[in-house]
């Protein structure tokens, strides 16, 4: 069974919602959309307070290369544009918008009826991704018509598509596998047309075998793409651990996919890549895993942008009596969330309600040199290094350790024995040695 050969480690996978079919979510009363959704620039907003827009309206305009347009997910009134505390627990400008029916804006095909042919060239299917505001839903966010301008002198031989949510307790993509696969895997041969590519890898892990059964069967009606069975191991999703699972191509430090000939896109992508060119759909709802262990309903719901997070528990059961932390994203990556009335975003792909005795950290001890955190690194890196050359703010040291190549999945802090803190310190490093870096550019 293909896999990644550095590192990994295999955590608890506790899919509570596997078997749950995707269910709607209904509208709030009142949306609060961040303006700045992507990896990138924030986007600029084009409406004002006191304005009535529609379901599927451009509300702010990226305008920078690295950027991404945000649509209104609902119709209704602007109330307001201020600032929001996100689910990264950052401030970002936010537009808040009171929901008064769902009116969308004309030109939305929202039929069921599944559009095969693909009659869009190249460049009105980037034009027509960059406009609906599609973006990476596996976790980084990144704008997707930007992946396919390809920069000169580089060329795509393969389109690697992540169907893997190594993740624990994640299960929103095991499900738009297996309920909306044919619109994906359309959606993956309008990004083969795009990049030029007549051969896409849609990677899986056996512990889905009812997913890869299914896509294989929709797959053999659609030439040139294929599925991978990999075998479960963490954190299988990460690019450059995909890469060298399927295809035993190794990205360089510091290099992007395309250096090997790979652009790799998540499933839910896909999906929403289907949407806005066939059915001239904006990214404004995904799918979103709400789980746990105590949770009375886990759940996969079809979420519009900008609902409140409080709205999701409330389906799912309400906060169980025994919850201790409430995280965006799954354990290994996610971020606790301080408060249930941050918004739903574009890279929302669960809410963990973790049990208290479950969620508490083990107290810090000291290091005891065992070198569990380098086996572990799929990076190849000195996790144990890095953190200690990030506590002692020894940024250029760390830049030249390749903090960088930190992919933040974890694998140090879930195997450290001393119950170290490594995550928290590496992405402090790589936050602060990216400043370093950027301002040195600027000179």
């Amino acid at each position: 069974m293909k896999t990644f050969k550095l590192g990994g480690v295999h955590p608890e996978e506790n899919k509570i919602s596997a078997g749950k079919a995707i269910e709607v979510l209904p509208l709030p009363a009142k949306v609060c959309i961040p303006v700045s959704q992507s990896l990138g620039a924030p986007s600029k907003v084009v409406v004002e307070k006191g304005a009535m827009v529609k379901t599927g309206q451009i509300i702010a305009k990226g305008e920078s290369f690295i950027s991404s347009n945000v649509h209104s997910s609902v119709a209704g009134k602007v109330t307001k544009i201020d600032d929001v505390i996100d689910t990264s627990g950052y401030k970002r400008q936010a537009v808040f918008i009171d929901v008064e029916g769902d009116e969308w804006e004309e030109g939305i095909d929202r039929s069921p009826e599944i559009i095969h042919d693909i009659v869009s060239d190249r460049d009105t299917i980037i034009r027509k991704i960059n406009e609906m505001g599609v973006v990476g839903l596996g976790g980084a966010t990144f704008p997707s018509h930007v992946k396919l301008m390809v920069p000169d002198g580089k060329k795509a031989e393969y389109l690697l598509i992540n169907g893997v949510e190594c993740e624990p307790y994640l299960t929103s993509d095991h499900r738009l596998m297996l309920e909306r696969g044919e619109e994906m895997v359309i959606g993956v041969k309008i990004l083969m047309k795009a990049l030029g590519v007549g051969k896409a890898f849609i990677g899986i892990e056996k512990n889905k075998q009812d997913a890869i059964v299914h896509l294989n069967v929709i797959c053999s009606k659609h030439p040139g793409v294929e599925v991978v069975p990999l075998k479960v191991k963490y954190p299988q999703g990460g690019e450059k651990q995909l890469i060298k699972a399927v295809l035993n191509r190794e990205v360089p430090s510091g290099k992007l996919p395309i250096e090997v000939g790979c652009v790799v896109n998540n499933v839910g992508t896909a999906l929403a890549v289907y949407e806005a060119v066939q059915k001239n759909k904006p990214l404004i709802d995904r799918v979103v895993t709400v789980t746990g262990k105590s949770v009375a309903k886990p759940s996969n719901l079809l979420v519009r942008i900008g609902t409140p997070v409080s709205a999701l528990v409330e389906f799912a059961g309400g906060l169980p009596e025994d919850a201790g932390k409430v995280i965006s994203g799954g354990p290994m990556m996610g971020k606790a969330l301080t408060s249930l009335d941050v918004p739903v975003v574009k890279g929302t792909s669960g809410i963990l309600i973790m049990q208290g005795a479950e969620s508490k950290r083990a107290a810090a001890l000291n290091c005891i040199r065992c070198g569990r955190c380098i086996t572990a690194c799929p990076m190849g890196l000195e996790p144990v290094l890095l953190a200690q050359l990030s506590e002692n703010q020894l940024f250029e040291r760390a830049e030249k350790e390749r903090i960088m190549d930190c992919i933040e999945c974890g694998s140090c802090h879930f195997t450290c024995p001393a119950g170290r803190p490594l995550l928290d310190y590496l992405r402090l490093g790589k936050n602060k040695t990216g400043i370093l870096i950027r301002n040195r550019g600027k000179k």
